[in-house]
């Protein structure tokens, strides 16, 4: 690909520049794990430059911040960030990037150009790739650079990557979305959908179990409709043509031993699906499946496609199909009109499926969305009041869950040391439970037979057993 040979000779020429010099990068990614595959090119990217990563802003020569524009809080963490930096740009003669779906809001990307002189590039969700010539231009132009184009890019293969993790490679499997759910941004910053070439996903797929990876999480705003854009324009000429038979495809790669995925949507979610969740043996049988509120009348404002009982109805089918099947989600309490009725329609659902995992979201307005020029705003203190009763009971949910799995035997992908306790070792179950026990530095990336001795919430603390 001309583009990507184009920037791997910029990064040539950086490498050549920085040789000698000790030149160190640091990252700091908000958001969505698709955010943070992003920033893992942008790290392979930076070491091909020559630069060494570090924590530590202080220490850095090329700081790039990887914005998130979905939570409330992420326009005041990053103007934090960015003003802190300014003292530290000239002792380090620090060059400053910020990328990311916040720049492609185009007054979020002026107010950085207005506001923030010392900041020397910002670039868009589509022009990530370009990072290496826009840090070449800066290095020897020292002028600003803004970088965003307002299309859906293209999907760009054969950029370098450094993984943060050793035991599980994030794989982005499409780009963007096509749902325009009334509260959210990211298909106004990410795009309209395109889907990787099954081959290229499938070859990364088995470079990541070479380097010894176990666990593979397929990436993408709605991954159930993968390939679904490209068949309708004729465009996809691979027999692998659904997201079905990529996982099954996916399913056979030897050194793979578990495969994850996120998010699907449950208006996508086709026989064809569940049937490759249960016959792959390595499709973990936990699914986040994004349910955003119980109420019919609220799906319908957020432009969901789908009723209460659908979902309901999706829940039951696939527990019928996959024996011991377990599930997550996401929820937004607080949304536009939200009458009292809908909320408990919210956790009437909660009831009835019993997710492991929920995560809660307080509505906050995005600046771009329909959700935004909504009437009937709901009042802070009443948000609050209702997230604090759907949190009372998915806590006491998962309690109740979490006795099914005491004093029992579970398969643990070990990740490496507790971040609580560095004499233990933490890992994950199928059912993606964080174990902690002891045991030795082999275990790490393997998994592991570990008996459940005791419940503390979130986590268990777990025993080696040689029990088969």
């Amino acid at each position: 690909m001309k583009e990507i040979y184009e920037q791997k000779e910029y990064m040539k020429k950086i490498a050549e520049e920085n040789k000698g010099q000790s030149k160190k990068y640091t990252i700091l990614t908000m958001g969505c794990q698709l955010n943070e595959n992003d920033s893992e090119k942008i790290s392979g990217m930076a070491e091909e430059m020559g630069y060494t990563k570090t924590e530590k802003f202080e220490e850095a020569n090329l700081v790039v911040i990887n914005t998130c524009c979905v939570r409330e809080n992420a326009e005041e963490r990053l103007f934090g960030k960015v003003g802190e930096l300014k003292n530290l740009k000239e002792k380090n003669n620090m060059i400053i990037a910020i990328g990311g779906c916040m720049m492609q809001e185009k007054h979020m990307a002026d107010k950085i150009k207005k506001s923030y002189p010392h900041v020397d590039i910002v670039f868009g969700t589509h022009t990530l790739h370009k990072l290496p010539e826009d840090i070449y231009r800066v290095i020897n132009s020292r002028k600003r650079i803004q970088d965003v184009i307002d299309i859906d890019g293209r999907v760009f293969e054969g950029l370098p990557i450094s993984r943060a993790s050793h035991t599980q490679a994030s794989i982005t499997i499409m780009y963007g979305c096509d749902n325009f759910c009334t509260y959210c941004i990211v298909p106004y910053v990410r795009g309209r959908e395109r889907s990787r070439n099954p081959e290229d996903i499938i070859a990364e797929a088995k470079e990541v179990a070479k380097q010894g990876y176990k666990e593979i999480m397929l990436l993408g705003q709605n991954v159930n409709s993968y390939m679904r854009s490209e068949n309708k324009k004729g465009e996809c000429k691979s027999e692998i043509n659904s997201f079905a038979k990529l996982l099954r495809e996916i399913n056979k790669i030897d050194g793979i031993e578990r495969i994850r995925f996120v998010s699907p949507h449950p208006k996508d979610f086709t026989d064809d699906v569940i049937e490759a969740i249960r016959d792959c043996d390595k499709v973990c049988k936990f699914i986040h499946l994004p349910l955003q509120s119980g109420s019919t009348n609220m799906l319908k404002v957020m432009n969901r496609k789908y009723t209460k009982e659908q979902y309901l109805e999706l829940v039951q089918k696939m527990k019928k199909q996959i024996p011991n099947i377990k599930f997550s989600t996401d929820i937004i309490v607080g949304f536009a009109g939200e009458t009292e009725e809908d909320f408990e329609d919210t956790l009437d659902v909660v009831r009835k499926v019993k997710f492991e995992q929920v995560f809660m979201f307080i509505y906050s307005r995005r600046k771009g969305t329909p959700g935004d020029q909504m009437e009937n705003q709901i009042p802070e203190d009443i948000k609050h009041k209702r997230f604090d009763r759907l949190k009372e009971l998915v806590e006491s949910q998962i309690s109740e869950n979490n006795k099914e799995y005491l004093n029992t035997i579970q398969e643990v992908l070990v990740e490496g040391p507790s971040k609580s306790d560095e004499t233990m070792l933490a890992g994950r179950t199928e059912a993606n439970k964080v174990v902690v026990f002891k045991g030795n530095e082999d275990m790490v990336n393997t998994i592991q037979k570990v008996k459940l001795v005791e419940d503390h919430m979130w986590y268990f603390k777990g025993e080696i057993t040689n029990n088969d």
